[in-house]
């Protein structure tokens, strides 16, 4: 289609979009989303095994509520990003506030503690696998966010495909919060962020191809 055609029908109402139609889509994606993510963690990974007391502690919810900010602040980026010419207005504050609130409590946290033990609380006993477990239960998110979003209208090719990852990344890392052993805030700062942080970069990379429209 030409450009001319295409501002035409854009003029005329013909090709209107029906309202709320972007939010429906990705209320769908994140329904299927999360979905796949719980039967890949369940098939692959499985539960924790002292989820019930785990669940009585403050810290996991703390890592729940910290990636489930970032899902709700990545959606918003999302849906701005798929329409041509939205201001992302706060988004980046949005984004910005749970890492910062995550980190302020682990600088807390490692400063409280012995200078031997502070190396041990970052890196966990499951750091070398955490990222990419996140990542991993990020794809089908990542895959039908980047699908939707193809037949919407974005403009900003890899920011939109940046934001994408973020929504996946985010989705995968509150599932992992059911399988996860560590609580320790250094820990989640660190490596729950570079889980997220891996989609997001997959999508700013993919973006430019993929969302051509």
């Amino acid at each position: 289609m030409k450009t001319d055609d295409l501002v035409m029908l854009l003029a005329t109402g013909e090709c209107a979009v029906p309202e709320h139609a972007a939010q429906r889509r990705y209320a769908v994606v994140l329904a299927l989303g999360m979905a796949a993510a719980g039967v890949l963690m369940l098939g692959l990974l499985g539960v924790r095994h002292d989820l019930a007391e785990a669940m009585r502690q403050p810290m996991f919810w703390a890592k729940c509520i910290f990636a489930a900010v970032l899902l709700l602040a990545s959606l918003l980026a999302v849906l701005r990003l798929s329409r041509p010419g939205a201001s992302l207005d706060r988004v980046p504050f949005a984004l910005s506030a749970p890492v910062l609130a995550m980190w302020g409590l682990a600088t807390v946290v490692l400063a409280g503690a012995a200078p031997e033990q502070r190396l041990g609380m970052l890196l966990g006993s499951t750091w070398d696998v955490c990222p990419f477990l996140i990542a991993l239960l990020s794809t089908p998110t990542f895959v039908a966010s980047l699908w939707t979003m193809r037949s919407l209208a974005p403009t900003r090719l890899s920011l939109a495909g940046a934001a994408a990852g973020l929504l996946s990344g985010s989705v995968g890392a509150l599932v992992y919060c059911l399988h996860c052993p560590e609580m320790g805030a250094p820990f989640i700062g660190m490596w729950y962020l570079l889980g997220i942080l891996i989609p997001a970069a997959a999508g700013a990379l993919l973006g430019r191809y993929v969302l051509r429209w």
